[in-house]
């Protein structure tokens, strides 16, 4: 009897030794689930400069927006000219190398890029091509790479990311010349094969991510469904204030009233190189999924006069072309 009792005894205890060892392993694992959470709910911090020019300027505008609304954190700082080649980005480094006081090294910012890329903890930093050159590989070299080692040289820690362009709008005036000039891109397709080929290439020989922006805009821009579709029926020549043709879906500014630079009257004018709301939505999205790491469908963050369809399409466009390209 005693004997059995003892042993009784003995696997009662056992099993309240189990019983307590199976909760703490519960209240570990919920400790670690709830810190993760907490970690996912804190966000990431990305610290990101550019260099480049407005297209870098159009794929970031929303950047800071998408990472709020996912819980991160943006702090962006620019090396922007309009229009700039990487050439002019490159000789503007060598004149601040050579005269540190004179202006010509320097940015709008009033800082040079070695300023920039010294004086602040930096995640990436962008290099683009100027898009009226983005056909060109000759033009790339040999500036990507004496960018790649400048940047580098300053910012050791900071990975270097090609920034892809777009091509530009499919009714764009580039594309209506009877006679272009040798090399020079006669359609959209034409534009987005070459830059694509170019930007590809600087990439392997540099070794970096690319950023396959100009990628998601075409993808985008041939979607059945959602393509840009120009307005035969428009007559720009005949057209008044405040007529415009239907730019349904356009990833591009396109068609709009201006004041005119010599007088107060508006003036129509088309510019399908820059990036409108969907295109500037749609880079950013690219932007987010390469730098902060996670998926962009399903954020919350629509802009004003982006349709939430339109915009949910733009994100699994982006999402689409980054798993393919880099699966980050």
């Amino acid at each position: 009897m005693l004997y059995c009792y003892s042993m009784f005894h003995r696997v009662t205890l056992m099993s309240r030794a189990f019983a307590v060892r199976t909760m703490v392993v519960a209240v570990l694992a919920l400790t670690v689930a709830a810190a993760g959470a907490a970690n996912e709910a804190a966000g990431r911090t990305v610290r990101l400069l550019t260099v480049g020019n407005s297209f870098s300027q159009n794929a970031t505008h929303y950047l800071g927006d998408l990472a709020k609304a996912a819980g991160d954190i943006l702090e962006i700082h620019r090396a922007d000219i309009g229009g700039s080649t990487m050439q002019q980005h490159w000789e503007k480094a060598e004149n601040h190398e050579r005269d540190p006081q004179s202006t010509n090294g320097l940015y709008a910012t009033r800082r040079s890029l070695k300023q920039e890329l010294t004086s602040n903890p930096l995640d990436f930093v962008t290099i683009q091509q100027a898009s009226i050159r983005s056909h060109d590989l000759n033009t790339y070299r040999p500036y990507a790479r004496q960018l790649y080692d400048y940047i580098k040289k300053h910012a050791p820690k900071a990975e270097v990311i090609l920034h892809e362009t777009w091509a530009y709008r499919v009714d764009d005036p580039r594309f209506a010349v009877k006679s272009p000039k040798a090399g020079e891109p006669a359609t959209q397709l034409e534009m987005y094969q070459s830059l694509t080929n170019a930007y590809r290439t600087i990439a392997r020989e540099l070794g970096v991510l690319l950023l396959p922006v100009g990628e998601a805009f075409y993808l985008a821009d041939t979607d059945p469904k959602w393509g840009f579709r120009p307005d035969t029926a428009f007559d720009a020549k005949q057209a008044q204030i405040p007529a415009l043709p239907d730019q349904t879906h356009s990833l591009h500014a396109g068609w709009r009233w201006q004041k005119s630079k010599t007088s107060d009257q508006q003036k129509l004018s088309m510019d399908g190189h820059h990036a409108g709301v969907a295109g500037e939505y749609l880079g950013a999205c690219v932007f987010y999924e390469v730098m902060f790491g996670k998926t962009v469908v399903g954020n919350t963050f629509t802009p004003a006069g982006l349709a939430p369809d339109h915009a949910r399409f733009l994100q699994e466009t982006a999402h689409q072309v980054v798993q393919q390209n880099i699966g980050r």
